[in-house]
């Protein structure tokens, strides 16, 4: 029963005790001197009540009362408001985040795409000129075919590498297994910027460590710089890009090939099969949604990244290494031109650009669970 103190001024629930079936029910507000009234007395100190010789409880008894004039449940104590305020401030932050300095700026690349502006005048609005001087610009087809070149060359070396090195670790049973994974994870560790010079340091004409090694096997090429040549230059980008995806793709593939059954490979030896069948014919099956999920990282890498390419070469010499994603922060950014409309057109072909890549890999490596 729910009795009103008016002493107190506050709300307490009582209920009743059931030691017979036939409980005292009392609903309602009730005064405090209307208990009397109902042959209900205050026990012996306890906080119970008694009628009759039977006892009802108080639930409350041993319970801190509430102070006057306030609810026992706070707002904030509600389990509603607690997981919306949860949300607000775990999502909120990053979410804010997102939108201002990734969802916005795309979205004012588009629209910058079809102004001239150099950042500072006031904007023209020249509606598809841009798009029609990127069709007939010959750099753009040349910075595009040395990405082809590399999307076409570094993700599927790089996947073949981190394959085989995975399997030899996870099979072979290596007593320095471990010290391998971390010494293959290291250049991941590295810093782009890291990693580039160390690059370029190894290609060196006069001090590279490329020269002396092929040196020492009796090959003098009279300080020959690698980055410095337009028949070499382009292809010396390919080595850093694959040593600095390995390892991080190689412990992504031993962890797939360790989720695959041992009876499978038990199968395989009892039958016959070498190390090469059981890598093409229960291996590469089983982890290939995994392997499409790495080529798809790698090809969109290889294609918007151009951060060693600048640092290495800057697109030299004579723009034989310059790729697309360089020669759109040149125009935007360099030294000679501030044309961020242009800029922003090349952004836009560069994205319908990935979008093709994205659908080609999902063409040709097919998303298959395959089960034995």
């Amino acid at each position: 029963m729910n009795i009103r103190k008016k002493n107190r001024r506050f709300t307490a629930h009582y209920e009743p005790c059931y030691f017979d079936r036939n409980p005292l029910s009392i609903s309602g507000d009730f005064e405090q001197n209307e208990l009397g009234g109902l042959g209900m007395q205050e026990g012996d100190g306890s906080g119970n009540w008694i009628k009759g010789g039977k006892t009802y409880l108080n639930p409350h008894r041993n319970k801190e009362r509430p102070r006057v004039g306030l609810h026992p449940k706070w707002w904030f104590q509600k389990e509603k408001v607690q997981k919306r305020w949860f949300v607000i401030l775990s999502v909120g932050p990053c979410l804010f985040g997102y939108l201002l300095f990734t969802l916005y700026p795309n979205l004012m690349s588009v629209y910058y795409a079809f102004l001239n502006w150099n950042g500072i005048s006031e904007p023209e609005f020249v509606g598809f000129d841009n798009f029609v001087q990127l069709v007939n610009d010959p750099f753009v087809w040349r910075a595009l075919y040395h990405n082809v070149l590399l999307m076409v060359i570094a993700p599927a070396v790089t996947v073949l590498i981190s394959l085989f090195l995975a399997y030899l670790l996870v099979n072979k049973n290596y007593r320095e297994a471990r010290f391998y994974k971390i010494l293959f994870f290291f250049p991941n560790v590295l810093a782009v910027v890291v990693v580039t010079l160390l690059w370029a340091f190894i290609y060196d004409g006069n001090f590279g460590l490329l020269n002396a090694v092929l040196k020492l096997v009796g090959i003098d090429n009279g300080g020959y710089y690698w980055l410095g040549s337009k028949e070499t230059a382009l292809w010396s980008l390919i080595p850093p890009i694959v040593w600095g995806g390995v390892g991080l793709y190689v412990i992504i593939f031993m962890n797939a090939m360790r989720s695959i059954s041992p009876s499978l490979y038990e199968s395989a030896i009892l039958e016959g099969a070498n190390h090469w069948t059981r890598l093409i014919r229960i291996t590469l099956p089983l982890i290939m949604p995994i392997v499409r999920v790495a080529m798809l990282f790698l090809v969109l890498g290889v294609l918007k990244g151009f951060e060693m390419v600048l640092i290495m070469t800057n697109g030299g010499p004579s723009g034989s290494t310059d790729v697309i994603g360089l020669y759109m922060f040149n125009l935007a950014f360099g030294a000679d031109y501030h044309n961020y409309g242009y800029a922003s057109a090349i952004g836009m072909f560069l994205f319908v650009i990935l979008v093709g890549a994205k659908l080609l890999i999902d063409k040709f490596l097919p998303n298959e669970n395959i089960q034995y």
